[in-house]
C-alpha cells in the first residue's frame, strides 16, 4: 500500500533515492522496482533487517530492472551519514509526527539533498487524526507515538521556512479512516471486535485484489477523510556565484563625458564590467501511531542487498 504516487511523484531509472523512517520499506521496494539507486533508513534495528531481506529477494527474483541498487541501513534522522546533495529524491512518509524536532528533521532532508531534487512529505490528515485523538488516549499516548498532528498550511510553512518550493499536494487512504477510527474507539490493542475484524478483511481484500468498487469508493472519499496528507516539493538551485576573475574587476565607471576640460588629457572610454551568468551548480549526490523516534545510530545491515 503506497501513500506517495508515482504517476504525481515519477522516478528515472538510476535515480538515487533516500527511503528516510522507510519502516517495512514499502515506498523503498517500489523505487527498487522502479530502478532507482535506494537507501532505505530507520532507526529500527529489527524492521531494517527484515528489509535488507527483501531487497535480496527482489534481486534473486529479478524484480529489480538492471542498474537498480538497494541498501537497508540503520541511521539517525537528525544526523544523516551522508555527504550534501546525495540524493535526488527524499520520501518520508508518516514519520515526521513522531519526531519532536521535525524543524531539525527537515533540515537534514534538505541538506542530504541536491538542488533541484525532489522531496515527498506524508503526515496524517488533521480531521481524521484528531477523531482518533478523540476516541482513544491509547491512540497517541504511546512511546514513539504521534505527538502533533499537522494542519495541512502548518506543514507546507515548515516546508517552505526548510527552503523546499512545494508544488502539489493531494490526500490518500480515504477507506482507512474508518478502520482506524473503529480501532480507536474498541481498543487499539483489541484485534478481537468483530467490527475491526470485518473492517480490516476489507482492506486486505481492497489491498491484494484492487476491485474497481473499492478504488472508485476510495477516490471519492479521498478529498473528504483521506487518512494521509501528501505534499510534494522541490530544492531549488542556488543563484550561481560570479567567477573570480570577474569579482576582483572594477566597478562599472559612469559614462565618459564628450569632452575632457583640460587641453591636452586623452580621454579613455570605459565599458561597465557585467558579471556572466552562470547556470546554478546541481550535484549528483498508513502505519501504526507506534512508530519510532531518531536514534543516534547509523550502521549499515548486514543482509543489505547491493
Amino acid at each position: 500500500m503506497l501513500t506517495v504516487d508515482f504517476s504525481r511523484f515519477p522516478l528515472a531509472p538510476g535515480d538515487r533515492v533516500l527511503d528516510l523512517g522507510c519502516g517495512a520499506g514499502r515506498h523503498a521496494f517500489e523505487c527498487y522496482r522502479r530502478g532507482a539507486q535506494v537507501v532505505a533508513l530507520d532507526q529500527n534495528g529489527e524492521e531494517i533487517r527484515e528489509v535488507a531481506k527483501w531487497f535480496a529477494a527482489m534481486k534473486e527474483a529479478g524484480e529489480a530492472p538492471a542498474g537498480a541498487s538497494a541498501t537497508a541501513m540503520e541511521g539517525d534522522a537528525l544526523n544523516l551519514p551522508f555527504p550534501d546533495d546525495s540524493f535526488d529524491v527524499v520520501i518520508i512518509s508518516e514519520v515526521m509526527e513522531h519526531i519532536p524536532d521535525d524543524k531539525g528533521v527537515l533540515a537534514e532532508m534538505v541538506r542530504v539533498l541536491r538542488p533541484g531534487g525532489r522531496i515527498a512529505v506524508t503526515v496524517p490528515r488533521y480531521g481524521p487524526e484528531k477523531v482518533c485523538w478523540a476516541l482513544s488516549d491509547a491512540y497517541h499516548e504511546v512511546e514513539g507515538g504521534h505527538i502533533r498532528i499537522y494542519r495541512g498550511d502548518e506543514l507546507l510553512g515548515k516546508m517552505r521556512e526548510a527552503g523546499l518550493e512545494p508544488y502539489g499536494t493531494h490526500h490518500a487512504h480515504g477507506l482507512h479512516s474508518p478502520y482506524w477510527w473503529l480501532k480507536c474507539a474498541f481498543g487499539v490493542d483489541n484485534d478481537k471486535a468483530l467490527p475491526v475484524q470485518a473492517y480490516h478483511k476489507l482492506l486486505v481484500w481492497d489491498i491484494m485484489k484492487k476491485p474497481l468498487a473499492t478504488r472508485l469508493a476510495e477516490r471519492a472519499l479521498n478529498p473528504v477523510i483521506g487518512k494521509s496528507f501528501v505534499v510534494y516539493a522541490t530544492k531549488p538551485h542556488l543563484p550561481a556565484a560570479p567567477d573570480a576573475a570577474e569579482a576582483d574587476e572594477p566597478a562599472a565607471a559612469p559614462a565618459t563625458k564628450a569632452a575632457e576640460p583640460a587641453a591636452g588629457r586623452t580621454g579613455k572610454s570605459r565599458t561597465s564590467a557585467r558579471p556572466a551568468t552562470a547556470k546554478a551548480s546541481a550535484k549528483t549526490p498508513a502505519k501504526s501511531p507506534a512508530k519510532r523516534g531518531a536514534s543516534s545510530t547509523a550502521k549499515p545491515s548486514s543482509g543489505a542487498a547491493k
